[in-house]
């Protein structure tokens, strides 16, 4: 997942807690008007989250239990939630890609949200269009992050990413926090499982041109391909389709800079920067 990050759709554990949600607001008497504003919601933002179409913030849960006289409810059914800050159609790649053994990525856009930097990443969906609010915002970040411990658990994955020389020019959200982000890959090219290459962008041509995608390897040696646009994301298992995947993958290393030289490159940024 990289720059999208559209509303999020109601998973299992988001319907039963909207339903626990609803249950104690009625019993007590509130409308959805009113117990939005003892939580500092609106009335649409309750329903939604009554709804299973939105995410309790932690700050929601602890005054609605305090508003509902919920005697422990809310906080019992919020653990449930923990999988459900990610968007449903992104779910099935964030499965697989905890499972993963190798994750190779292409990037054009922004840098991978598996490596950003929590000032990056913030900087990124910040941009978001319809604006995102910042509770929002914040637990997405947090997602981010706790994605990233696939990079040092044990066994580690492997990572290999090739990236547009463009991604690292833009300055997001500053020139301060793309520097820390560039500094940010520096530290993980010193890793043993993780590979960054850089695609120069005074290139001509490369066999990247149809746009970004990731491919993951499964503990049992299959390989998936997963593509995401605006507002959707696509995991193909189809072994001859993940097949151009990977060929189409295997020339883009091919034709970016060497690990060494794309290192170079960074360090030649920072500088500049």
């Amino acid at each position: 997942m990289s720059s999208s990050a559209p509303n999020i759709t109601g998973s299992d554990g988001m319907k039963v807690f909207g339903a626990v949600l609803s249950a104690l607001r009625e019993a007590h008497g509130a409308t959805q008007e009113e117990l939005g504003r003892h939580v500092g919601y609106s009335k649409s933002l309750v329903a939604k989250v009554e709804g299973g179409e939105r995410l309790a913030s932690p700050e929601f849960i602890a005054k609605a239990e305090e508003v509902l006289d919920a005697k422990g409810a809310l906080r019992a059914a919020a653990p449930h939630l923990k999988w459900t800050r990610l968007p449903a159609w992104f779910g099935e790649y964030a499965k697989r890609e905890q499972e993963a053994v190798s994750v190779w990525s292409y990037d054009t856009h922004v840098i991978k949200g598996l490596v950003q930097t929590e000032d990056y990443a913030r900087a990124v969906l910040s941009a978001y269009v319809p604006v995102l609010e910042e509770d929002e915002i914040e637990r997405q970040v947090r997602t981010r992050m706790e994605r990233q411990a696939l990079l040092t658990r044990k066994p580690a994955v492997s990572l290999a990413m090739v990236i547009e020389e463009c991604v690292l020019r833009r300055p997001v959200g500053g020139k301060a926090i793309l520097r820390a982000q560039l500094e940010r890959l520096l530290e993980l090219s010193e890793m043993r499982n993780v590979s960054i290459q850089i695609m120069p962008t005074h290139y001509e041509t490369h066999a990247g041109f149809d746009g970004p995608f990731t491919l993951l390897e499964t503990p049992e040696s299959q390989w998936v391909a997963y593509v995401e646009g605006q507002s959707t994301g696509t995991v193909f298992d189809d072994r001859k389709e993940v097949s151009r995947f990977q060929d189409r993958y295997g020339m883009i290393r091919t034709q970016a800079l060497v690990p060494k030289d794309s290192v170079r490159l960074i360090e030649e940024m920072i500088r500049e920067s």
